[in-house]
């Protein structure tokens, strides 16, 4: 999967716009994904990230960073063996695009805010 164009409440993957926040799987997109708490990461945010068994995730925590990702968030990825790089989703788009080939990654991106 490759992400070609990141801006404000849109993203094309794959020729595909999506408007609305995006899960990238290897094999996938989901566009349906929401938060509990909007603004805030949480465990129960991510038990099909966890059940898909990433190397690493990547989270866009949007446009201005505003989705925050908390120390037992990250915690609980760590106990999984699951890597975290959590940044403003245009930074996160630009690690996604640059992950080696081979390597299981997925994509977390908050579109907006």
């Amino acid at each position: 999967m490759r992400i070609e164009h990141y801006s404000f409440g849109r993203i094309s993957i794959d020729g595909t716009l999506y408007t609305s926040d995006v899960i990238i799987y290897p094999d996938r997109v989901d566009a349906s994904w929401w938060r509990k708490e909007g603004h805030y990461l949480q465990k129960v945010d991510l038990a099909d990230i966890v059940a898909a068994g990433p190397e690493l995730l990547i989270v866009g925590t949007g446009a201005h960073g505003v989705m925050a990702v908390p120390d037992s968030t990250i915690a609980y990825l760590s106990s999984h063996n699951i890597a975290l790089l959590a940044e403003k989703t245009d930074k996160a788009v630009e690690l996604f695009n640059n992950q080696p080939p081979g390597k299981k990654v997925i994509a977390a991106l908050h579109l907006t805010c």
